[in-house]
């Protein structure tokens, strides 16, 4: 699995001209699942973003979790993390895995983070989405399970 964090001020998604999601200050996290991933690893990584130290303390360090400043988090799902672009000029997607196991997955790292005792918004699964983000930092990590 792979994961890009992006600390924000606030993020929302549509689909067509629907919000579906919206949150403040927290965490937009889009999540690609590939072929090999199961759900070992979806909870490894559930697990690993809520307590990813991103937000800053007293002193402007690392050293604070999406949990400790009582944020919220946006879960988008992207199979387009999982691009492989080592040949050519366009991406195959042939390592994604297929949308049963991909949605599955995906509900999994959500699930597991509403068990951290977070506030959790997500995209559509599937749908064409239009993500709006406000960036705070700019703070963007990229995680693998």
């Amino acid at each position: 699995m792979r994961a890009v964090v992006q600390r924000v001020a606030r993020a929302e998604v549509t689909v067509g001209e629907e919000l579906v999601a919206d949150i403040g200050l927290g965490l937009c996290i889009l999540v690609g699942v590939a072929h090999a991933d199961t759900e070992d690893e979806a909870i490894k990584l559930a697990r690993k973003l809520a307590q990813l130290r991103i937000f800053p303390n007293d002193e402007g360090k690392f050293d604070r979790s999406v949990l400790d400043v009582h944020g919220d988090v946006l879960v988008v799902s992207q199979f387009t993390l999982i691009a492989d672009t080592t040949k050519g000029h366009r991406p195959s997607f042939a390592g994604a895995a297929p949308p049963e196991q991909a949605k599955r997955l995906y509900d999994l790292v959500i699930e597991q983070l509403r068990n951290e005792q977070l506030q959790v918004e997500s995209g559509r699964f599937g749908a064409r989405m239009r993500v709006e983000l406000c960036n705070d930092g700019p703070v963007t990590v990229t995680l693998e399970t």
